[in-house]
């Protein structure tokens, strides 16, 4: 069956809530973009290629960046503490306290640089993955019923149906960069404003505006999506 065309979250409470995300400052191994910057540019600036720049970012147009785009300029997994360069936003090697260090490579599924990790919101099998395009997350399927938990611990900032594509739709904000997004859900069982811990139930997994039984599961940082299996622990 053809799946119907996953449409961009456009709701008012969510839309204030990437327009927070997308003034907060810009987290190591990240830069956002500025009028007037290319891939090429970007990329000499922070001394790595235009193809990692292209595939650390899963772009499939590097000519259509668009301005306060949020890009990783790091390697996925590198480390960015202390020890290491730091990269201003102007694309500059700004030289650490005390001796220089060579990143290291994280351990496999490692948080992101601000520290959120993340658990699997639903048991099941991923049939549909990431593209940064027309589908901006992941679809785990599942039995109708499958328990949907929270990936981290946050605020519910939208808990509803008015979003066309989505069904069942909760948003958790995590903090001032992160959000997540759980859709298809057949019942959900928090409310907006409601903090929920890391682990929690908070809905059914459904088939809600889908085709078929399945969480649709995004992430965003900045207000931009990234592919959530890349923060997801193995299983």
């Amino acid at each position: 069956m053809l799946r119907k065309t996953m449409m961009r979250l456009a709701c008012v409470p969510l839309a204030a809530a990437l327009a927070a995300c997308g003034s907060a400052p810009v987290a190591p191994g990240y830069y956002r973009v500025e009028r007037g910057d290319t891939i090429t540019k970007i990329a000499r600036g922070h001394r790595e290629s235009v193809q990692s720049i292209v595939r650390w970012n899963n772009l499939t147009n590097p000519n259509s960046i668009e301005v306060g785009q949020l890009l990783r300029v790091v390697p996925p997994g590198a480390s960015t503490t202390a020890g290491a360069p730091i990269r201003s936003n102007a694309g500059t090697a700004q030289a650490p306290a005390g001796n220089a260090a060579v990143a290291r490579a994280a351990p496999e599924a490692a948080a992101p640089v601000n520290g959120i990790s993340l658990v699997w919101p639903a048991a099941g099998k991923v049939v549909h993955g990431f593209d940064g395009v027309d589908f901006k997350g992941i679809d785990i399927a599942n039995t109708a019923g499958t328990p949907v938990v929270a990936a981290a611990p946050g605020t519910v900032v939208y808990a509803g149906n008015g979003l066309r594509g989505y069904g069942n739709l909760l948003i958790v904000k995590h903090d001032a960069d992160f959000l997540t997004a759980y859709a298809h859900n057949r019942k959900l069982l928090v409310k907006e404003g409601e903090h929920v811990a890391q682990g929690q139930q908070i809905a059914e997994m459904g088939d809600t505006d889908n085709d078929r039984v399945a969480l649709h599961f995004e992430l965003r940082y900045g207000g931009r999506s990234i592919d959530p299996s890349r923060y997801l622990p193995p299983r």
